[in-house]
């Protein structure tokens, strides 16, 4: 299944809880007042980096703008039920190379990663910009072939290979090849 959850009203609903002006969420978050208004409204849904900016100048952790209820317990998912998919790229449109994310601790309370099955569609633009962020990264592939862009080198992983990366060098996740792919990745950027 895959849909788009609002990430542009969960922002505008904790950043109005917490009294803050788009103003001064851009001037704590060092991102453009442009950029959050654009997230804010559904016309833009941004990588990962600017959402670890914004979390972090909220005092809350990426998982929040997934999360509607927080759960003690464990969480677990069943074959066949995931959550509703959240792209993380580009416009609110699909559009080749990008990733649908389906998290996989979804309101799981006072979690430090964040796990996401992510299926990646094959894109025919082989400029991909590089993001940054402090943390770390874990993706194993499932099905398919993916390259990392990390740093100035490439890295082509099959089926069963699997890269653990510091998050803080840019970097990029695409399909490679004609086909989609389909990882399991975890994320975990300090609070």
């Amino acid at each position: 299944m895959t849909a788009t959850v609002s990430v542009g009203a969960k922002l505008t609903q904790i950043r109005e809880a917490r009294q803050l002006s788009v103003g001064q969420l851009a001037e704590r978050s060092e991102l453009p007042e442009d950029l959050i208004r654009q997230i804010e409204h559904g016309d833009f849904i941004p990588s990962l980096t600017p959402l670890i900016k914004i979390g972090r100048a909220l005092g809350v952790r990426l998982g929040t703008f997934l999360d509607d209820v927080e759960h003690l317990g464990p969480i677990i998912n069943r074959k066949g039920h995931l959550a509703k998919a959240v792209r993380f790229a580009g416009k609110s449109q699909a559009s080749s190379g990008e990733l649908d994310f389906h998290a996989l601790a979804q309101g799981k309370s006072g979690r430090n990663m964040e796990p996401f099955l992510i299926s990646i569609l094959p894109g025919t633009d082989r400029t991909f910009p590089l993001s940054t962020h402090e943390g770390e990264e874990f993706m194993y592939v499932l099905s398919g072939r993916i390259e990392v862009s990390y740093g100035k080198d490439q890295h082509q992983l099959n089926e069963g290979d699997s890269i653990y990366l510091d998050s803080i060098v840019p970097h990029h996740v695409h399909a490679f090849g004609e086909g989609s792919a389909r990882i399991l990745a975890v994320v975990y950027a300090p609070f």
